[in-house]
C-alpha cells in the first residue's frame, strides 16, 4: 500500500481525542481573533483538522461553519455543507436545500438541523431510531437510495448497521452490510464483522469469503488466518472431516452477487463490436470503468480472476491500488 493510501485510511477512522483537541484550539484562536486575519486563519486550520481526525462529532463541523460565517466565506460554507452531506450519504433532498439560500445567515441553522435529524454519533443515532420501528423502516428504505461511496459514509453507516445487528436482526444486518460493501468494497472492518456473523451461524464458506475480502483490501488483516486456525482446532477436537476453502464456483457466485448489488444499470447496454470482445476479454470491465461503475467493475474483475481469465488478476490489483489511493 502506498504512503498516501496508508495516510488516507488512518484519517478516515475517527480519532475523537485528536478531534476534540483541534476543535478546542480552533475555539481559542477564534476568541483571540477580534477580526484578526491571522488568528482566524489558525482557527480555521484547526477546525479543519478536528473534522479530519473525527468526522463523527457534529461539534467539529459546527465550529468550522461558524468560522466560515465570520470570515464571510460563502463558497467555503457551501463546500463544508456539501462535505457533511457526503458523510451522511449524498441525499438529493438534502443537497437541494442548498439552492438559493443565504449561506451567511442560514448555514449554522441548516447544519444544526441536519445533525439533529441525522446524528453522526452512532449511539445517539440509535437512541433516536432504534426503538421506533417506523423510523428504522424509513432508514432502511432511505439507505438503499443514498450515495454512500464516500469512505467516511461507509464507516458511518456500517456502525449504524452494526447497531441493528446487535439488536439481534442478523438477516437484516447481513443484507444491509452487503449492500454497503457493494458501494464501498474497501471497508475491511465491515468484511470482518459480517464474516464473524457468518462464522457464528456456522456458514463457514461465506465466512471465509468475507475474511478473504478483508485481506484483499487490507493485507494486514489476520482474520482469514485466525479463522483457518479455529477451523483446524474445531475439526481436531470434534473428529469432524477437514474443512476446505470454498471452491471456484462458490467464489464466482459470491462475486457475482456482490456485483449485482453494486450495479448501476443504465438504460443502454454497453456497445462493443464482436471483434473488440474477442480481442479484449476484459472489455466489460473497461466499459464499466468508462461509465464510472468502478465497484461493479471490481467485483466483475474478481469473479473473472477466480475463473482464471487472463489479465483479470492484474486488473484486480490495479483497481485495488486506485481504491487505496482514492
Amino acid at each position: 500500500m502506498s504512503e498516501k493510501g496508508v495516510l488516507s485510511e488512518s484519517l478516515q477512522h475517527p480519532r475523537r481525542s485528536l478531534g476534540n483537541r483541534y476543535r478546542s484550539q480552533a475555539e481559542k484562536f477564534l476568541e483571540l481573533s477580534n477580526g484578526d486575519d491571522e488568528n482566524l486563519s489558525w482557527a480555521e486550520q484547526n477546525a479543519r483538522q478536528s473534522i479530519l481526525y473525527d468526522f463523527t462529532n457534529g461539534e467539529n463541523w459546527k465550529a468550522l461553519v461558524r468560522i466560515k460565517a465570520i470570515t464571510g466565506d460563502v463558497v467555503g460554507i457551501r463546500a463544508v455543507l456539501e462535505d457533511l452531506f457526503a458523510v451522511l450519504g449524498r441525499d438529493p433532498e438534502n443537497m437541494s436545500q442548498l439552492d438559493g439560500i443565504d449561506m451567511l445567515s442560514s448555514s449554522i441553522g441548516l447544519m444544526e438541523a441536519a445533525l439533529a435529524a441525522d446524528p453522526l454519533d452512532p449511539d445517539l443515532w440509535w437512541e433516536r431510531v432504534g426503538e421506533d420501528d417506523k423510523k428504522l423502516a424509513d432508514f432502511i428504505t432511505r439507505l438503499r437510495g443514498l450515495d454512500i461511496s464516500d469512505p467516511r459514509a461507509s464507516i458511518l453507516f456500517s456502525r449504524r448497521v452494526e447497531r441493528i445487528g446487535e439488536k439481534g436482526d442478523e438477516a437484516l444486518f447481513i443484507e444491509l452490510t452487503r449492500f454497503l460493501l457493494a458501494q464501498r468494497p474497501d471497508n475491511h472492518e465491515a468484511w470482518e464483522e459480517i464474516g464473524r456473523l457468518y462464522e457464528r451461524r456456522g456458514e463457514y464458506d461465506q465466512a471465509w469469503l468475507c475474511y478473504d475480502q478483508a485481506r484483499i483490501h487490507f493485507p494486514g488483516s489476520t482474520a482469514r488466518g485466525r479463522f483457518k486456525e479455529r477451523m483446524v482446532d474445531m475439526v481436531e477436537g470434534g473428529g469432524k472431516s477437514p474443512w476446505k476453502a470454498p471452491g471456484i464456483s462458490d467464489r464466482v457466485q459470491f462475486m457475482e452477487r456482490m456485483r449485482e448489488l453494486s450495479s448501476r444499470k443504465t438504460s443502454e447496454e454497453p456497445t462493443e463490436t464482436i471483434e473488440n470482445k474477442k480481442d479484449n476479454p476484459l472489455w466489460e470491465i473497461d466499459s464499466l470503468l468508462r461509465e464510472g461503475n468502478s465497484n461493479e467493475a471490481f467485483f466483475l474483475a474478481r469473479r473473472m480472476a477466480a475463473e482464471g481469465i487472463e489479465g483479470a488478476e492484474a486488473k484486480v490489483n490495479e483497481l485495488l491500488e486506485e481504491m487505496r489511493i482514492g
